[in-house]
């Protein structure tokens, strides 16, 4: 997943470039260059046949939509599609008519689905997964298929394309080295604090999902949990017409938000927030600590449990904890 694929690429953009000088199409071909491989013949077996096709739909543009996943669509004998009306739907804006049969698979069936779907597959059939949007299986349905299939001997393919996690990565101007994708913040409030203080410590870019209604909220834990100095960026709506990021320290991004909200318009749309990794050596100081406390006490937890399981994970005295965090209330 690391985005540096300069490398990857090398021999194949090398291998299809002209010499400087040289025309793009010659009457006189060396004898030594191999002909073009032909196209495919009406019957033959497709690259997919007998397996899982995981496939990425676009995030926001359509015209991200790429060319495998135009003709899996209209070839696969099952799509099977986390919502088929938007399915319908995007198959109509790419002029595409899928071909095989349509079938739900959500977060509510896809365990008891698994089996059905790779049936087919078994018979040498071609499954294609999609998500709403973006690639399957990341934060989206397909992870228990793709277990189930391995379980059972199958193969399982990609037809890679947007990631929003990746987008939002790229675009933050954070650290893209080393990351990780933390999906969805709690809601609970008390939850989201343990959570988030867990990760107080993570040296990585960390990538999360959230819902516009409560950007705000998490942002200020973000702050209460990493500092209220710690870079991020609040990236949304990516691709789409009203693509925006904001970058700056948590408690400014928290304040942005905490202002739009407070004029009607709030952030709005699909939501990604990319977090600066702990800085190198840096440890908790008890003032860090204090946020998470109170907010975890606030939502129902005991201050003297609180502070003895905090104070211990961060590794800060107790009593020091405590003292702060009485002070603060």
């Amino acid at each position: 997943m690391t985005p540096h694929p300069d490398g990857a690429h090398a021999d194949a953009v090398s291998a299809s470039v002209p010499a400087p000088g040289a025309d793009s199409v010659s009457d006189s071909v060396p004898a030594s260059v191999p002909e073009a491989a032909p196209l495919p013949v009406p019957g033959r077996a497709r690259p997919e046949q007998g397996a899982v096709v995981l496939a990425a739909t676009p995030i926001g543009n359509v015209e991200d939509a790429s060319p495998r996943l135009r003709r899996l669509l209209a070839e696969a004998d099952v799509v099977a599609a986390e919502d088929t009306r938007r399915l319908h739907g995007l198959a109509a804006r790419l002029g595409v008519a899928v071909g095989g049969k349509v079938t739900s698979y959500h977060e509510h069936n896809e365990a008891a689905r698994a089996d059905e779907l790779l049936d087919v597959v078994d018979g040498g059939g071609t499954v294609v997964v999609v998500s709403d949007a973006g690639m399957p299986a990341v934060s989206d349905p397909g992870y228990r298929v793709v277990a189930r299939a391995v379980e059972r001997g199958l193969r399982v393919t990609a037809a890679p394309g947007p990631s929003a996690v990746l987008t939002a990565l790229a675009l933050s101007g954070l650290p893209t080295d080393r990351f990780t994708f933390d999906g969805f913040v709690p809601r609970k409030a008390g939850e989201r604090a343990r959570w988030l203080g867990a990760l107080a410590a993570e040296p990585r870019t960390m990538v999360f999902f959230e819902a516009p209604h409560r950007i705000t909220e998490t942002l200020r834990a973000m702050a209460d949990a990493f500092g209220d100095d710690r870079p991020a960026a609040v990236c949304r709506e990516l691709t789409k017409t009203y693509e925006e990021t904001l970058r700056g320290p948590l408690a400014d991004l928290a304040a942005e938000a905490d202002a739009r909200a407070a004029d009607g318009a709030g952030l709005r749309g699909e939501i990604c927030v990319v977090v600066g990794g702990a800085p190198a050596g840096a440890a908790p100081s008890v003032e860090d600590l204090v946020g998470e406390v109170l907010a975890r006490v606030q939502a129902g937890e005991r201050l003297k449990a609180v502070v003895a399981e905090v104070a211990t994970a961060a590794g800060v005295p107790k009593r020091d904890l405590y003292a702060a965090a009485l002070a603060a209330r």
